[in-house]
C-alpha cells in the first residue's frame, strides 16, 4: 500500500516545465488524496498550457502507477488557478464539532467593520507591532481575501513556502508572525471566490500555516457580515471582537450591524476603537472634527461595551501604512503611536492578549 510520503516523493521527480521547478515545488499540485489502493491528484495550470501539460500529467500518473497503485485519477484543472496550494494531508478526520483552538495559538481577536474604509486593517496592523513591542508572541492573519492590505501595512512580499506540500510558512515583519492571501495572488488581480472557496481558504490559513507558538492572533477581517467572518466564528475558538468604526452615523449603522452578528455568534465584543477621530493641523496646531468626534465613544457606552482608543486623523499614520512600516513600529514614541499602544496595553491588562 503506498503512502503519502511515497506518492509525494515520486511526484517530485516530475518537472513543471514552466518554471523549471518539479510539481510540487512549483506549487500546481493539488488535493493528493490517498487511500488504500487508490491515488488520486488534481494539476492546476494556467489554461493555455494545457496542450503542454498533457505529458507532465501522463508522467506523474505512471509513476505513482508505478508504486503498485491500483487506481489513480491524476486530472488537470484551471477553475481556481491563482488559488492558494491545496496542502490538505490525505487523511480524513472526523468533522469537530463546535468552535475549535488553532494549534498552538492561546487566543484569537478578529478585528472588523461594519463597512469599508473606516481604517479596519490600520488598526489591526498597528495593534499587532504594538503587542509585539511588548513582548507577546503575535500572529496577524489578513483576511480580507478581496482587498488584502497587509503585506503592504507590513512591507512583506513573496510567496509563502511549502516544505512538505502539507504546511505554509509564514512570513515575519516587526516582531509579527503574519500571513495574508494577497501573498499567493499575483499583484493587481482581483479575487473572483464563491463562498465555499472563501471558506475553504480561510480554514486552510488557519490550521495548515505553522503560527508556531503565539500569545495572540490578530485577525483582520473583510468588512460586513459575510462568509469570512460566519467562518472564523462558527469553525474556530475566537476570544473576542474589536469593532473599528469612524465616528460619523453612516459608519456607526454599520458597526451596529456587525457587533449584532458577532453577539449572535457567541463572539464577546472587546470593545470598539474610534478611528480618525481627531485631526490636528500641522501648521496652526487647530484641532478640528473632520468626520465628527465622540460618536463612537456613546455608541459604546450604549451598547455597554468599552471605547478602547481613539485615532487620530493624521497623515503620518497613512504614510507609515503605506511605506510598509506600521507608525508604532516607525515612530513608537509618537502621538500617533500613542493610542494604538493603548489599546494593546487595554488588551494585555484584560488578560485578552
Amino acid at each position: 500500500m503506498a503512502t503519502q510520503e511515497a506518492v509525494l516523493e515520486v511526484l517530485k521527480q516530475v518537472a513543471d516545465p514552466a518554471s523549471g521547478q518539479d510539481i510540487v515545488a512549483a506549487g500546481i499540485l493539488r488535493a493528493l488524496t490517498v487511500e488504500e489502493d487508490r491515488v488520486s491528484f488534481v494539476l492546476e495550470i494556467d489554461p493555455e498550457r494545457s496542450q503542454a501539460m498533457e505529458p507532465v500529467r501522463a508522467e506523474a500518473e505512471a509513476r505513482v502507477k508505478a508504486l503498485g497503485v491500483a487506481q489513480v485519477s491524476a486530472m488537470m484543472t484551471a477553475h481556481s488557478a491563482k488559488a492558494p496550494p491545496d496542502l490538505k494531508a490525505a487523511r480524513k478526520p472526523a468533522a469537530p464539532q463546535g468552535p475549535q483552538k488553532v494549534a498552538g495559538v492561546d487566543r484569537i481577536i478578529a478585528v472588523a467593520s461594519g463597512k469599508g474604509g473606516v481604517g479596519k486593517s490600520t488598526v489591526a496592523a498597528n495593534l499587532a507591532a504594538a503587542l509585539a513591542a511588548q513582548g507577546r508572541r503575535v500572529g496577524l492573519l489578513d483576511a480580507d481575501v478581496y482587498g488584502p492590505s497587509q503585506p503592504r501595512m507590513m512591507g512583506v512580499s513573496g510567496r509563502p513556502a511549502s516544505p512538505d506540500g502539507k504546511t505554509i510558512l509564514p512570513l515575519r515583519a516587526h516582531g509579527v508572525t503574519m500571513m495574508s492571501i494577497g501573498l499567493m495572488m499575483e499583484e493587481g488581480k482581483a479575487v473572483v471566490w464563491r463562498g465555499p472557496m472563501l471558506m475553504g481558504a480561510l480554514q486552510q490559513m488557519m490550521n495548515q500555516v505553522q503560527w508556531g507558538g503565539l500569545d495572540v492572533l490578530i485577525v483582520d477581517l473583510p468588512p460586513g457580515t459575510g462568509d469570512v467572518q460566519l467562518t472564523l466564528s462558527q469553525k474556530f475558538a475566537v476570544d473576542g471582537a474589536v469593532i473599528v468604526s469612524t465616528p460619523q452615523d453612516v459608519a456607526l449603522l454599520d458597526a451596529r450591524k456587525g457587533m449584532d452578528m458577532f453577539r449572535q455568534l457567541n463572539v464577546p465584543i472587546l470593545g470598539m476603537v474610534e478611528n480618525m477621530s481627531t485631526h490636528i493641523c500641522s501648521n496652526c496646531g487647530h484641532e478640528e472634527h473632520v468626520f465628527g468626534h465622540g460618536g463612537v465613544a456613546a455608541e459604546a457606552a450604549k451598547l455597554g461595551v468599552p471605547l478602547l482608543a481613539e485615532v487620530p486623523l493624521h497623515l503620518d499614520i497613512r504614510l507609515a501604512g503605506d511605506g510598509g512600516v506600521p507608525v508604532v513600529a516607525s515612530a513608537p514614541d509618537s502621538a500617533q503611536a500613542a493610542a494604538f499602544m493603548t489599546l494593546a496595553q487595554g488588551l494585555v491588562a484584560r488578560g485578552l492578549a
